[in-house]
């Protein structure tokens, strides 16, 4: 699976995991200078509290467009540390 936003490559990976229809990447999969930690976070009641990243191509800015759970609860720990995609950005294989 492909992660892309605005013609740019952000993730690439044949690990991906799906909850409630979003595709989650490993870590290692992303192109990291595409990514801003954001101050934005929430809570989900069964995976835990989910932090953001900006995602910035060439200039243009994708505020809180990626997310990740750097701790779960026992119910999600299949995306624990596993970044997934939204606003706008294509998920493909």
């Amino acid at each position: 699976m492909k992660a892309l936003w605005n013609g740019q490559l952000l993730a690439e990976s044949e690990d991906t995991v799906v909850v409630e229809g979003n595709y989650y990447f490993p870590s290692s999969a992303i192109l990291k200078e595409f990514f801003q930690e954001s101050d934005t976070n929430t809570i989900c009641p069964w995976k835990g509290t989910a932090y953001y990243f900006d995602i910035n191509v060439n200039g243009d800015l994708n505020e809180d467009a990626a997310w990740y759970y750097p701790k779960t609860s026992q119910l999600a720990k299949n995306v624990e540390g596993m970044i997934a995609f939204w606003k706008g950005v294509e998920i493909t294989k």
